[in-house]
């Protein structure tokens, strides 16, 4: 069933120690606050790690992003479960099986406070009928 304007997807994630090491080796991302527990024991989330939210929606949509824009609110610890609410603003079946997308999201932690939002565009190309 396609999507349609005001749709919203959601996705959770409670992020561990091991995801930030994993993270940390993929990216280079080795600030002193990714690798040095505080004195609760947490790592700080890299953002882009966090980032990965809204982009695991957008990929199980079949999204091709062009843009997307990020506002880092506040930090994501280790332990932290982390709610990711993507809203469909613009989807418009175009020619070439293309439909280009707008979306917004929002991301907050278990204490219901907003920790990430942003928007992406980009198409989704649909598979052509053989």
């Amino acid at each position: 069933m396609p999507l349609k304007i005001g749709d919203i997807m959601t996705f959770e994630r409670t992020f561990t120690i091991r995801d930030v090491e994993l993270f940390t080796e993929i990216s280079g991302d080795e600030g002193i606050h990714h690798i040095t527990p505080d004195e609760q024991g947490r790592l700080v989330i890299q953002g882009l790690l966090t980032a990965t939210l809204p982009t695991k929606i957008g990929g199980d949509a079949n999204v091709l992003a062009r843009t997307m824009n990020f506002e880092f609110i506040r930090p994501v610890f280790t332990g932290d479960t982390i709610t990711c609410e993507v809203k469909i603003k613009k989807y418009d079946r175009q020619e070439n099986n293309r439909t280009a997308i707008i979306a917004s999201f929002l991301c907050k932690n278990q204490h219901e406070k907003e920790v990430l939002l942003g928007d992406f565009s980009g198409v989704i190309i649909e598979k052509k009928e053989k």
